[in-house]
């Protein structure tokens, strides 16, 4: 956090939820402090008041976590919400024939944000889930973002050192704007346990009317199978099925 905090009460408590992230999504209040850069005093006061008001839950032995009030006024966004509902009956098709991971994201900044996620028990484990995010050049759905981001963007990207996830991430500038030229060329991006070790992925692009990359679609499988590649066909019957969806407009969705 910056050394010098919000001084508004509303940018302190924005700041106070914005310490909770995958990685902690469950918190004290003396972390809660820490990692917002404000006085105990201050952040209990407000952490009273976002309880009250349902934006976080604690727990009976003083644990905080994310409460559900926020995650209903996360579902009303509009642009995330209809992408979701689209998307939704492809990536069961996709499931029940493959049974493996069916990922929806969006970029949000430098990372990929996950709308939706389904799996099952069969399903190779993963770390992302729904409202999860994770790095660009190291996941499958990531690398289809980042690929169709314009050229300034992706050379800024590429040039300041994205983060070595596991060995085998491909992190070297060079390597990696040649890895998203070929992801344009083909059309579908493949990872090796880049972003994690045991699991590989395939994603293709999810478009607008326009043809601007709006969603990836991604499927992770155990690094074992050998087919990969294959599986990109049947991501991109889907995401063409996703875009006719969104263009036809939520009245015509049956």
């Amino acid at each position: 956090m910056d050394s010098q905090p919000p001084r508004s009460v509303t940018l302190r408590a924005l700041t106070l939820l914005a310490t909770f992230t995958p990685a902690h999504p469950r918190q004290t209040l003396s972390e809660m402090s820490r990692r917002a850069g404000l006085p105990l005093a201050t952040t209990h006061r407000l952490l009273r008041d976002l309880t009250d008001w349902g934006a976080i839950t604690k727990d009976p032995d003083g644990g905080y976590r994310i409460g559900l009030r926020l995650w209903e006024l996360g579902m009303l966004t509009p642009a995330v919400n209809r992408l979701r509902e689209a998307a939704l009956p492809f990536m069961q098709e996709l499931y029940e024939t493959t049974r493996e991971n069916i990922h929806l994201a969006v970029r949000a900044g430098d990372e990929a944000l996950y709308v939706d996620r389904l799996s099952g028990h069969r399903s190779v484990a993963i770390i992302s889930r729904a409202g999860s995010r994770l790095p660009l050049h190291a996941t499958g759905v990531g690398k289809i973002l980042l690929a169709h981001q314009d050229p300034d963007f992706i050379h800024r990207f590429c040039t300041t050192a994205p983060a070595r996830c596991t060995k085998y991430t491909i992190v070297e500038p060079g390597r990696l704007l040649r890895e998203l030229t070929e992801v344009r060329r083909r059309g579908y991006a493949l990872t090796s346990e880049e972003m994690t070790l045991g699991t590989c992925s395939v994603a293709v692009p999810v478009r607008d009317a326009d043809g601007t990359v709006l969603a990836a679609l991604g499927m992770v499988l155990h690094t074992v199978r050998a087919d990969l590649a294959k599986q990109a066909p049947a991501l991109q019957t889907a995401a063409q099925g996703i875009e006719r969806r969104l263009a036809a407009g939520e009245e015509d969705w049956t």
